[in-house]
């Protein structure tokens, strides 16, 4: 009797701990964080941005001049995953910034377009 007595309680004592641990989902992020990644386009004349979302939501683009003047302004949104690329061949030789705001994170990247040879590129900086 004493045995099943401490059987039942352990049991009890496992269930409890069991069930109060924090749920997580399979990636280990919280419900807001979001991945923002930069990389080139494959003709290399501008930048592809990529945001998985742990939920659905907006995600806002802004690209700035040197001087902090918005170029360009995108509004994306109910979806998870998004992905865009923008052509920076038309901007001038010099140096801009991009802003992604996904679920109050911001993440800047800047960019540095420049001229190699006759052709006009750009840089991801670090």
């Amino acid at each position: 009797m004493k045995k099943s007595i401490k059987l039942i309680l352990l049991l009890v004592v496992a269930s409890t701990w069991l069930f109060a641990t924090p749920v997580t989902n399979s990636t280990g992020r919280q419900p807001g964080d979001a991945k923002i990644t930069f990389s080139t386009l494959p003709g290399k004349n501008g930048i592809e941005i990529k945001v998985k979302k742990a939920e659905a939501g907006k995600a806002i683009i802004i690209i700035y001049n040197n001087d902090g003047t918005i170029l360009r302004k995108d509004v994306w949104s109910h979806s998870t995953v998004l992905e865009k690329g923008y052509v920076l061949s038309q901007l001038e030789v010099g140096d801009y910034s991009v802003e992604v705001t996904v679920n109050k994170q911001i993440v800047k990247q800047a960019i540095h377009v420049y001229m190699e040879g006759s052709n006009k590129t750009f840089i991801l900086k670090s």
